[in-house]
């Protein structure tokens, strides 16, 4: 079985580093035309310019997906640019981790509400090429999250977002899904950060992992590219737990 995404068009919410980088690359190599987007201008600007040696159409634009505003601006120029949209896929996360107002309002801002909002500016435009919406959550939202609660409880919203919209806009032939990832580390990532400053909880976290290992990012990736794909096409409202085993722990 063979991945393609041959001139679909993909928005990645929150895809200038870690899963969000990886599935757009991933994205651009099955031949999908790429718009990213995220908040630090430097990594937009780097993983664009590997997104364009892939040859496919690619856009990239400095998006604060707290605001409202600028969510439904980004992904109306995102349809612009490429000419449409086959794929969205809400990746970002505001990492709201404190048990505060402002730890609950990062989560809820991000997490949540920019996925809302990205969802209704894409769909008129998934509407027209009958594609497909995946929501990047997290295993904290399928079990207790005691040390960041807003984010396990935002990110079990998520999922059951992910249900909501599934039954509403099957009739339009729009697929909704959600994977839920496990601990995953990459360079300059939290938890590539955590070995030094938390080697305890780094260590504790590795060693509930069933395959003895974080994930990587390019094994959400392949995940999402395969949801994206025509592959899934009888596949809608499931959240994957992409994990080597962690909940099993």
């Amino acid at each position: 079985m063979q991945l393609e995404l041959n001139g679909r068009n993909a928005v990645i919410a929150g895809g200038s580093r870690g899963i969000g980088r990886s599935i757009a690359l991933a994205f651009a190599q099955a031949g999908a035309n790429v718009s990213i987007c995220a908040r630090g201008e430097s990594a937009l600007r780097a993983t664009g310019a590997e997104l364009r040696r892939s040859g496919r159409v690619v856009h990239a634009a400095v998006c604060d997906l707290s605001d409202g505003e600028a969510v439904k601006s980004y992904v109306t120029a995102a349809a612009q640019a490429l000419g449409g949209i086959d794929v969205l896929v809400n990746n970002a996360s505001g990492f709201g981790l404190s048990d505060d107002e402002a730890g609950w309002a990062a989560s809820i801002n991000v997490d949540l509400l920019a996925p809302v909002r990205a969802s209704r500016a894409a769909l008129p435009y998934l509407e027209k090429s009958q594609g497909s919406i995946i929501h990047i959550s997290s295993i904290s939202g399928l079990q207790p999250s005691a040390r960041t609660p807003p984010y396990g409880a935002v990110k079990a919203a998520l999922i059951q977002l992910t249900l909501s919209q599934a039954a509403r806009l099957a009739d339009k032939r729009i697929r909704v899904n959600c994977i839920a990832p496990g601990s995953i580390e990459f360079p300059g990532g939290t938890w590539e950060q955590r070995k030094t400053t938390d080697p305890k909880l780094y260590n504790s976290v590795l060693g509930s992992i069933r395959f003895g290992r974080l994930g990587t990012p390019e094994e959400i990736a392949n995940v999402t590219l395969f949801l994206a794909s025509s592959a899934a096409s009888w596949i809608t409202g499931q959240t994957i737990a992409v994990d080597g085993g962690q909940m099993l722990g």
